[in-house]
């Protein structure tokens, strides 16, 4: 595993974040978007932060090459102990535990936080996040069939729940 470093995101990281986000909207199914986004949304990503749970993981040249955080389920006191999770890492940083170590610093600040369920909803054709997911102790929970649709193809959304 590189030296990477798991941090709070700061507003030095905002084209960072963007970059990273809209690599995703172009190259795969782990955002659902068509249309790259603009810097509104790391302003939109912090609003939606639970408890400003939002890292980035940083590699030892300073390089952003991931983001996540943890975000309501349910904008109702009746979920509060469920919350979502979004993440995205850089391809070329997959594979070498930067998604379970930021999970688990994730699932730390949860648990202060009084959620016992984190919640991810995945594209069916993204294998490698359900993969990921379940070697991490998510189980599937629900699907939507046949509700997106991005570069021609056809998905459903799958729901994976991981309790605390």
């Amino acid at each position: 595993m590189p030296d990477c470093a798991i941090r709070k995101v700061e507003d030095s990281d905002r084209n960072a974040v963007v970059e990273i986000f809209n690599y995703f909207i172009e190259n795969s199914f782990a955002a659902y978007p068509d249309k790259k986004a603009g810097d509104g949304l790391f302003d939109a990503l912090q609003g939606i932060s639970r408890g400003g749970i939002f890292y980035v993981i940083e590699a030892p040249d300073n390089k952003i090459v991931g983001f996540g955080l943890l975000r309501g389920h349910q904008p109702t006191e009746a979920f509060n102990r469920s919350s979502e999770l979004t993440y995205f890492i850089l391809p070329e940083y997959n594979r070498q535990g930067l998604g379970t170590k930021l999970l688990k610093v994730i699932e730390e600040d949860a648990r202060r936080l009084g959620v016992e369920t984190i919640l991810a909803n995945i594209s069916s054709l993204n294998r490698q996040s359900l993969n990921f997911h379940t070697k991490n102790g998510f189980t599937e929970c629900g699907c939507f069939k046949h509700i997106g649709s991005k570069f021609g193809k056809d998905f459903d959304v799958i729901w994976m729940q991981k309790f605390l």
